[in-house]
Formats: C-alpha cells, structure tokens, sequence
C-alpha cells in the first residue's frame, strides 16, 4: 500500500443476488484530500461506503483501510456518517458524544476532550447538558456529525451529509470537511450536489449502475468532457453529470 493512501479499493465486485451494485471498482483516497463520489440513485456509491466499513464484503477485489485489510481494527479509524440518519435523541448531547467516543476506544480524559471541542467548534456548547430530542433537525444532525468525529478518526465517510440541512449549517459543514482534510484526514464526501463536489473535492470518482464512469482530479475530468472539439469550454462537473446520465439511459 502506498504510505500516501489512506484507502486503497482494488478490483473491488459487489452483487446482489443477480444485481451487481458494484462492477470491478478500484480507487484510492490520500490522506488529507477530500475525495468525492457521485452518481444516480442505485449506482452503487453506499454500498461501496458499506464494503470500506465492513458491513458487507465484496464478492471479488480487495479493500485496505489505514494499511490493512478491513476488519474490526480498521473501523476503529473510521468515522462514518450514514445517509440514513438514527441517534439516540433520549441521551443528554454531551453524555452522547463521551459514550461514542469510548465506543470508539477513547479514554475517558479523551472522550471529554474530544466532546468539548467538537460542542465549542459548532456552537452547541452552551446546550450540552440538554437532550438531543429537544434540538432542532439542523442541529440534532450537527450531533450526528460530531458523533462520527468526536474519536478524532483518520479517515471520514460521509454520505449525503447535507442532506436536510439550511445554507448556514451546511456551510458550516463544509468548513469542518476542509479543516479534517488540512489537518490530514481522509474524507469521503458522497452527494448529489455537484455544484458543492466541484467546489470542495480534490478528486472524483462518478459510478453509474455500479461501474466506474470516470475518477480523477476535476481538471482531469472538465477536460476530458470539454464541450467543443478543441477542449476550450470545460463543462461544470454538473453538465458532466447530466450527460453521462442521459448517455447510459
């Protein structure tokens, strides 16, 4: 493995029964790059999030987590945040993020450490003590968030996480993406928003029912899609989109 990959995904084959999610799908994502992944509904993107945290194993292909195989251990590196959203809203906010982050192997100095700074960085600190239930949907999900990242993991997957959210949390999102990835993080950033992709991710990998259509830096990707003969007019990452979509229906 490269000493630069925080993920490697090698040939990796996923079905279904005699659904195949995913089809001979190879990546890496670098530490501290925030590395997209687009593509319809279906295409295969959360069950190649899933196979990377070990909830289902590729059929074929071979994935390897912080320089080794994914199991147990590496999950211990990961946090994830599901597009299908769940915590526990009974628990104090702060109670709930010390609980996951022992989870997670933290001691308790740790778990504390980590809470109070994650409550200060997006400003729930002076509700800490109050249950997650009696938040708002904005920020009970910037709870969830601060529970994928409160064990300060190596690598972070998010999936759709701005789903829901208003253009002041998600800017605030969007922030916290760009610090993890300055401070050497791995982020997966999975969204139909393509115009936030274009404008956060270092590289993308765009899968369409469950093969690779293209990854590469977004330079990369424009200029291979240019939209006149000569290459002058590089298309947006949505344009792109739109016509791979059209093109494979």
């Amino acid at each position: 493995m490269d000493a630069a990959n925080a993920i490697e995904v090698d040939s990796v084959s996923k079905s279904f029964g005699e659904v195949a999610a995913v089809n001979d799908v190879s990546f890496q994502v670098k530490y501290g790059e925030i590395f997209g992944i687009v593509g319809p509904n279906g295409a295969g993107k959360t069950t190649i999030l899933r196979m990377i945290i070990d909830i289902f194993r590729p059929d074929d292909g071979e994935i390897r987590v912080v320089g080794r195989r994914v199991d147990a251990w590496t999950n211990e590196h990961i946090g994830y945040l599901p597009e299908e959203r769940g915590i526990y809203v009974q628990f104090k906010i702060r109670e709930l993020l010390e609980y996951f982050a022992a989870l997670k192997g933290c001691s308790r100095a740790q778990a504390k450490a980590g809470s109070e700074w994650w409550l200060k960085r997006f400003g729930l600190w002076d509700v800490r003590d109050r249950r997650v239930d009696t938040l708002s949907k904005g920020n009970q999900q910037k709870v969830q968030l601060m529970v994928t990242l409160v064990a300060d993991p190596e690598v972070v997957i998010l999936d759709e996480p701005l789903s829901g959210l208003d253009p002041v949390n998600a800017r605030e999102l969007i922030e916290a993406m760009r610090e993890l990835a300055a401070k050497g993080k791995a982020v997966i950033f999975s969204s139909h928003q393509m115009t936030v992709v274009e404008s956060v991710c270092d590289r993308v990998l765009m899968i369409y029912r469950g093969k690779t259509v293209f990854c590469g830096s977004l330079q990369e990707i424009r200029e291979s899609y240019a939209l006149d003969n000569q290459g002058i007019v590089p298309p947006s990452l949505e344009e792109i989109y739109v016509k791979v979509v059209k093109e494979e229906r």
